[in-house]
């Protein structure tokens, strides 16, 4: 993963380089669904459904319910993740859910109040073709 030097997230992910990216200033409500990996900065309300890669920056807010293969919070989520291949909580990241995944890297310094429950590969490929 390459990063930039300022910032935790990454700029290319193991689904490619971030082809979408919600600025600071953008607060959308609803139902999101992508393919390419996608990067929220700003405020988001809702539920996100993909198979590709979620990255929540440093000071973002989302409340919403994820479905995704991979996850990685930076900022602060309010809702359930299921993170099929991998969810990476990064040192200033706020989970308040539970979490299902396959893979868990939880760095130093995350709040994280929720139950977590791990799921073995095949659990992580049946999960993610249902959806």
């Amino acid at each position: 993963m390459v990063k930039k030097k300022d910032s935790p997230l990454p700029l290319i992910t193991d689904g490619g380089s971030i082809a979408t990216i919600f600025g600071r200033e953008t607060s959308f409500h609803g139902v999101l669904e992508f393919e390419k990996p996608l990067q929220i900065n700003g405020f988001f309300e809702g539920e996100i459904k993909t198979q590709g890669t979620l990255l929540i920056g440093v000071g973002a807010v989302v409340k919403a319910d994820i479905q995704a293969g991979t996850v990685i919070v930076g900022g602060e989520v309010t809702g359930n993740i299921i993170a099929t291949k991998k969810l990476e909580m990064l040192g200033s990241g706020k989970v308040y859910g539970n979490i299902k995944t396959a893979k868990l890297h939880i760095a130093d310094g995350v709040v994280f109040d929720g139950n977590c429950e791990m799921m073995n590969d095949a659990r992580a490929e049946t999960s993610s073709k249902a959806s």
